[in-house]
């Protein structure tokens, strides 16, 4: 209809943000969905061609994507986190995508009928299983921590180096077929020195240069991709296929410098990640051409495939991990997942432009082929991870994990009391000094944007069944429970009350239930915190009912949460009213009034006339419970006193 450049252009992003937004509303794969849309406005109702509309652009686009999703993708291999690898994981993302690799080539030359060359270079770049595929299915299976942390990890490591491995594997390839000299192929490898070299050095030039703040907030993210697209060029320019070497490198040096600066452009880095890759799979995929996407359902292909798929991952995955404790049924799991991501689509779409350009013809299937591989990995995998799961008895029980975002002494205090229930807690906060209260309790905690799409990449929120959304910010703490309604139900998710007063009604966003009974802001939580009310449990009896306890309770307690006699949690909210029996446990948020009585009538029978007066009491119970402990001789921690 509108045969331009542009409206290609701008029909192209509109499709792959839609579909971003369509798979997160739906929880859906996105890859599925943008590769739906892709086919359908390009190859099947023919309505765009971007390879034909950009022509000589097409490439360099892709090219300079690539560049930039291996450099984010690589900004996630933080060393810290890699030393704790278990055997099973450092086995996988070596042995293990070694015999991938050499099967997947194999296969793809004897089956598929692919050169020698093209096939080890397919070969390698299938070793990749794409953090972005694979999070979200782990997140939809609930499995258990060990095989979770196995199949993430293995999916960051080897995510940047499939197309490295592409790489090395063309070259060695071309020296064997004597296309280029001894003398040549060692120069590609002092290159490739080179060109990690120049990353280290941009890496280490550009993080000291953001830490001394010598650039300003507003020119740190732009500044940084000019840098990683100048890396980029330059290192091909000196030696075709380095520049991807070269940008890997910079993203793993900033990844583990410790840079603090590093989250200021943490959000603008993952915009424009999701944008490139949304708008080049459906590039890619809407450029097939409507015979190279029959060939999809070649005898051949549709072999290779099948290969890969129930040959090649659990060979790679059997062999690889003998010796290790993995069980039967956890190597059988591991075995079977493994879907293929966008990353793998977008690379291969790289080599076939470079392969087709060197003379290789058979590169023409290589889009089609890795889309076939992808599309099916996606679906079958997507569909099948939660039964086979749970057939092999991998997935977690349904525990009242709580996942707590915002920091202060009220959220630390309540998260203590939730972990001694023996329920996994997890609290977060942007900054170090949020979470003050929580390291001092010794809880678990992390410093990080929770609404980052990176957030997987270092925590597991499997556990965590709720979801209490308690900062600072009311429209914050509404977006996160937005955000995350499609994952842990609406149902799962709560945030404290709102403390704007009127401007309540200016909120369009629909947020979370409102926490306790009555509802309370945060701000309110931690007036009383530091007034000296404490987190009391009181445990419901046949002689003791629930009426009687909120017959008896303190007007000023604040009603926080059920704990059930089988371990279950149920948070108190406004909107509807919890009914507990015999068995269960109260836990609320009171005043210190009833916990003076029961001290001065301890303290009264140990010490007599000595003991402290009670007005002294009520003043050092007002103060911070740390101090008032250092005062009353032989005083229990407030917690610890009991209710009744």
């Amino acid at each position: 209809m509108f045969d331009s450049l542009l409206f290609d252009l701008m029909l192209v992003i509109l499709i792959g943000i839609l579909s971003q937004w369509v798979a997160w509303k739906y929880r859906m794969p996105a890859i599925v969905v943008m590769a739906v849309a892709g086919l359908l406005v390009g190859p099947i109702f023919g309505l765009i061609n971007p390879q034909e509309s950009m022509g000589d652009l097409f490439g360099p686009i892709i090219t300079f994507a690539v560049a930039i999703i291996l450099f984010e993708g690589s900004l996630n291999l933080d060393i810290r986190e890699i030393k704790g690898f278990s055997k099973p994981v450092a086995r996988i993302v070596t042995i293990g995508a070694f015999i991938a690799w050499i099967a997947g080539s194999l296969a793809a030359h004897y089956l598929a009928g692919l050169s020698w060359e093209v096939s080890f270079i397919i070969g390698g770049l299938f070793i990749v299983t794409g953090p972005t595929v694979i999070l979200p299915l782990l997140r939809q299976a609930k499995l258990k921590p060990r095989v979770a942390a196995i199949l993430k990890w293995e999916g960051i490591v080897v995510d940047p180096f499939g197309a490295l491995l592409a790489v090395f594997a063309f070259e060695f390839i071309k020296f064997i077929n004597s296309e280029v000299t001894l003398n040549a192929l060692l120069l590609f490898f002092a290159a490739s020195a080179f060109a990690v070299f120049l990353g280290w050095i941009a890496a280490l030039i550009i993080g000291n240069a953001f830490e001394r703040g010598s650039i300003p907030e507003y020119l740190k993210a732009p500044i940084l991709f000019v840098v990683v697209l100048s890396v980029f060029v330059f290192s091909d320019e000196i030696m075709h296929e380095t520049g991807l070497l070269a940008v890997t490198a910079m993203g793993m040096k900033m990844a583990n410098m410790r840079l603090t600066t590093l989250n200021d452009v943490r959000h603008f880095k993952e915009d424009i990640s999701v944008l490139l890759i949304s708008g080049i799979f459906v590039m890619l995929t809407a450029s097939l051409d409507p015979k190279v996407l029959l060939e999809i359902f070649n005898p051949y292909i549709v072999m290779y495939v099948t290969a890969m798929i129930f040959v090649v991952r659990p060979l790679s995955i059997w062999i690889s991990t003998i010796g290790t404790d993995l069980t039967v049924r956890e190597k059988l799991l591991i075995g079977w997942i493994a879907p293929r991501g966008i990353v793998a689509l977008t690379v291969s779409g790289y080599f076939a432009t470079i392969l087709l350009e060197k003379g290789y013809e058979d590169a023409e299937l290589l889009t089609a082929l890795t889309f076939a591989l992808v599309l099916s990995t996606v679906v079958l995998h997507g569909f099948s991870i939660g039964f086979v799961a749970k057939k092999l008895n991998l997935t977690t029980t349904d525990e009242s994990g709580v996942a707590i975002v915002g920091g202060s002494k009220f959220a630390a205090g309540l998260a203590q009391s939730i972990k001694d229930t023996g329920n996994e807690v997890l609290l977060l906060d942007q900054s170090w000094a949020g979470l003050a209260d929580a390291r001092k309790l010794g809880l678990n905690s992390y410093v990080g944007d929770i609404l980052s799409e990176q957030i997987e990449y270092h925590i597991d929120l499997t556990p965590y069944r709720y979801m209490l959304a308690m900062t600072k910010s009311d429209i914050y703490n509404a977006h996160v429970c937005a955000d995350f309604a499609p994952d842990l139900g609406r149902k799962n998710l709560f945030q404290t009350s709102f403390h704007v007063g009127k401007d309540i009604e200016t909120f369009t966003i629909t947020g979370g239930q409102q926490l306790f009974t009555p509802a309370i802001s945060i701000y309110g939580l931690e007036e009383r915190m530091h007034a000296g009310h404490v987190i009391r449990k009181t445990l419901l009896t046949k002689q003791y009912s629930y009426t009687q306890y909120l017959r008896e309770r303190d007007d000023k307690s604040i009603l926080l949460y059920i704990l059930r006699a089988d371990g279950e949690i149920e948070f108190f909210t406004p909107a509807e009213e919890l009914q507990a029996t015999a068995g269960d446990a109260i836990i609320a948020l009171t005043s210190p009034a009833k916990t003076i009585e029961r001290v001065k009538e301890r303290l009264d029978e140990e010490h007599g006339d000595k003991s402290i007066p009670y007005e002294r009491l009520e003043e050092l119970f007002t103060e911070e419970p740390t101090e008032a402990k250092r005062e009353i001789p032989g005083a229990a921690p407030i917690s610890t006193v009991n209710a009744k």
